[in-house]
């Protein structure tokens, strides 16, 4: 499971590209940086949030992962190795 500081890191840097691309797009149309800002700082710090849990929640949800006891030895050797190249393991 990720950390919580590791959530909020991930939430904000895809809300900050996010902002850029409604930024542009809310500005194309109303050509106003009042109603830009307004509309964009909304819709995002909404967002931020919302996703936050949602990944907190996807976090918390077994559905769909395998369990070290659900693999096969094959399995278990390969993520052995990967995790060994990746220096997680001596």
């Amino acid at each position: 499971m990720e950390s919580r500081k590791r959530s909020w890191v991930k939430s904000i840097t895809w809300r900050a590209l996010g902002i850029i691309i409604l930024g542009i797009i809310t500005w194309v149309f109303t050509r106003n940086w009042e109603i830009t800002t307004t509309i964009t700082g909304l819709f995002h710090a909404l967002q931020l949030i919302l996703y936050y849990f949602h990944e907190r929640l996807w976090g918390k949800a077994d559905w769909g992962l395998k369990k070290m006891n659900d693999l096969s030895q094959e399995e278990k050797r390969r993520l052995l190795e990967r995790l060994r190249k990746l220096g997680y393991l001596g």
